[in-house]
């Protein structure tokens, strides 16, 4: 049963009390219209390619300003802290890819 998969809330602080407080998402902008987007590669299979596609569409139906795609060392790891920072500096949205 799906009750039994013991799914996560990545929106949930575990190291809160309980692991129940809501971490409070980032305010999403009203259109992506002259927005730069970050879009980041998890390294599975795929994902460079999912995200090249997201954003040529993106650039086509919502006019982002442009795409910036780069891609994490391993999928099991964090992205690190210098790319995170860059992305951050540079970009006012981000994708990741979940391919594999």
């Amino acid at each position: 049963m799906a009750t039994d998969l013991g799914f996560i809330d990545p929106t949930e602080d575990p190291t809160a009390s309980g692991g129940r407080e809501k971490v409070a998402m980032a305010p999403r902008p009203m259109n992506l219209a002259g927005k730069v987007v970050a879009l980041l590669d998890n390294t599975k299979e795929q994902g460079e390619l999912i995200l090249q596609t997201i954003g040529d569409a993106l650039r086509e139906r919502h006019g982002i300003a442009r795409a910036i795609l780069r891609r994490k060392d391993h999928y099991s790891k964090p992205a690190p802290d210098e790319l995170i920072d860059e992305l951050a500096r540079e970009a006012q949205v981000a994708v990741v890819a979940l391919g594999g």
